[in-house]
């Protein structure tokens, strides 16, 4: 069935391209990825550092986990107030390293990698400290009740900050396998990076994963105080999430196996759904097989991998509204809408999850087969960028950053016209650097939380819950199921952002005036781009070094090479000597001659004056680049 559903990939490419150009959206993903990053340092908990630059916020939490005699100092506040509940935060973790790993060299092109593993890493050392014994997970800090009793800045925080955990007689397999599904996707983030890193979040993976299925619970059973927040519909997608990301970074063929031989009674074959979130995993774990069966590694499984990817395609079809009418529900103005209460986490989660498949659909030379009609990879990849509805083209990122109704940017400090009265503690509370008495926990109502005024801080970046089923929002504090800003919610937003940055722009994004510039250590200036060339040669080469960073004792550096078509003439079929190249490069395609590249298909012809690029990472000199031969 797969081996019939063929596409060409250039051919894809190029009518995505063509569909942008044709809608003329101007929306600026790579600023929308960069301020997306800054929401995840207003939200940090514990010692900031000094590269912080979110600088409306100090150190807090810090001494979380003392009264139980552990350290849980870190991680992430979950939304607009204080609590660290595990289970959302390790979800985000998981969609920030999914991101990573597959929309790193976007990521790269933006200079953004640094901050994208510092967002990840300030989740996984917290759950480091969390998983304090191979069947123990510290599960959340802090309690909803009493926290929302009070409107205090964190710096101030007066509220129990009880921590609460999971082991053998207090299991939480949903909390425990989403924990677990976050390390190894991390560890695959990592991999490139940090070596011995991402080999210990790996074994924290595998103890986690091994405590989740051994000891099966839900997690609210063994800490009732979430259960007001975060009630989960089951703990069997997490298994099976876990597994399959253990497989993946591992290729242990186990965790396959346990996939496949837990496919029927843990629903993964059998649930068809609509939705994809922090509570449920199945469209994600449907899709990460699929993609298993495309790369043509199912083997003896293939007969229920199968299976897992029609299960893939109905979500995917639903969402596409060409599900013979078992479509996902949408707002008249496009939105995808699921939930009542911050239903734009669930639209971002959605399109993130879109975008993915139409990236692995189109690398199989696949097409989407739906009950209604047969959708090209490029359909579906557009889709989580547009809608059509009602004879208007809407879009599910797009709609998020202005494109609506409304005319509202839902992404708090995008655009001109944003949601300004934010249910976040923090926002709406003057800075402790400026205000340096103590805000009282009741003090926070009257003086802060009832005013009409503005949040004196911006927490950029912050995606709010959003409009209503018919599209209406209303800006108010105190409406918190539009107006609160949520981990869960922001972080699928940095892959979809980063995968439509690498479409739709051909120009990095400047970090966020506002929020101060790049960490120094991870982004140093780059020397200005310096023209070198073949003599005889149409072609000159301008060679740049656009990032850098440092593991253990070896700087690394993301090296970027434009080349310019200087005569008077078009070449083409231009081959490429690339010389002292240790490291991993993209945007050349290997030839069968040793150091010998050509262009990639869709850049057929490089006109007179135009120009082009690929960029390469390395540690140690620059690689040597000429020209073999071109006509």
């Amino acid at each position: 069935m797969v081996n019939s559903r063929r596409v060409l990939t250039a051919f894809v490419l190029a009518l995505t391209i063509v569909n942008a150009a044709a809608f003329g959206y101007n929306f600026d993903y790579g600023e929308a990825l960069d301020k997306s990053l800054l929401f995840f340092e207003a939200q940090r908990s514990g010692k900031l550092p000094a590269t912080q630059r979110v600088k409306w916020r100090g150190d807090s939490g810090l001494t979380d986990g003392y009264q139980q005699k552990v350290n849980l100092v870190g991680g992430y506040y979950d939304a607009g107030d204080h609590v660290k509940f595990g289970l959302p935060m390790a979800y985000s973790v998981t969609m920030l390293s999914w991101s990573a790993i597959e929309y790193g060299r976007s990521m790269m092109d933006l200079n953004q990698m640094g901050h994208v593993l510092n967002a990840i890493k300030w989740g996984t050392d917290y759950f480091i400290k969390a998983h304090s014994e191979p069947n123990v997970l510290w599960g959340q800090v802090g309690d909803g009740d009493s926290d929302h009793y009070c409107w205090e800045r964190a710096e101030d925080m007066t509220t129990p900050r009880t921590a609460y955990k999971l082991d053998t007689e207090h299991p939480g397999s949903d909390l425990a396998g989403e924990t677990a599904a976050a390390m190894a996707a991390a560890s695959l983030a990592f991999r490139p990076y940090n070596s011995s890193y991402s080999d210990l979040l790996l074994v924290h993976a595998k103890q986690l994963f091994w405590f989740a299925d051994r000891f099966r619970g839900l997690f609210t059973d063994s800490i009732p105080c979430a259960k007001e927040f975060y009630t989960t519909s089951g703990y069997s997608d997490e298994l099976l999430w876990a597994a399959t990301w253990l497989y993946r970074a591992t290729k242990d063929e186990s965790y396959l196996k346990y996939v496949v031989d837990n496919a029927v009674n843990m629903g993964g074959t059998g649930w068809a759904v609509k939705e994809f979130s922090w509570d449920n995993k199945y469209a994600g774990v449907q899709i990460l097989l699929s993609k298993v069966l495309m790369d043509g590694d199912g083997g003896a499984y293939t007969a229920t991998l199968k299976q897992y990817q029609a299960k893939a395609d109905y979500f995917a079809c639903a969402c596409h509204q060409k599900n013979n009418g078992y479509n996902a529900p949408m707002t008249p103005g496009g939105l995808l809408y699921l939930h009542e209460w911050n239903n734009l986490q669930y639209a971002a989660s959605a399109a993130f999850l879109l975008a993915v498949y139409s990236d692995y659909l189109s690398a199989a030379k696949s097409v989407l087969t739906c009950p209604d009609a047969n959708v090209q990879p490029h359909e579906l990849l557009t889709f989580a960028q547009s809608q059509a509805s009602n004879g208007q083209v809407f879009m599910q990122a797009d709609y998020m950053l202005g494109k609506n109704p409304k005319s509202m940017s839902y992404m708090v400090g995008y655009g001109q016209n944003y949601p300004i009265h934010v249910h976040h503690r923090g926002a709406s509370i003057a800075s402790i650097s400026t205000l340096h008495s103590v805000v009282g926990c009741v003090q926070g109502f009257d003086a802060w939380y009832h005013r009409p005024e503005a949040n004196p801080n911006i927490v950029h970046g912050g995606l709010v819950g959003g409009p209503d089923k018919n599209d209406n929002f209303d800006d108010d504090r105190s409406n918190y199921e539009q107006t609160e800003p949520t981990l869960s919610g922001t972080a699928p937003l940095i892959g979809l952002f980063s995968r439509l940055h690498s479409i739709y722009s051909h120009s990095p994004a400047r970090p966020s005036p506002k929020e101060g510039q790049n960490n120094p250590n991870l982004h140093p200036k780059a020397p200005a781009a310096k023209p070198y060339e073949n003599h005889g040669a149409p072609v000159e080469f301008f060679h740049s070094i656009t990032n850098s960073w440092t593991v253990g004792r070896i700087a690394y550096y993301r090296h970027k090479v434009t080349i310019k078509n200087k005569s008077e003439k078009p070449i083409t079929d231009l081959k490429l000597a690339i010389e002292n190249l240790s490291g991993s490069l993209w945007g050349l395609s290997p030839t069968q001659n040793k150091n010998i590249y050509e262009l990639p298909q869709w850049v057929k012809v490089i006109k007179p004056g135009s120009e082009c690029s690929f960029v390469y990472v390395q540690g140690g000199p620059q690689a040597k680049v000429s020209v073999q031969s071109y006509h």
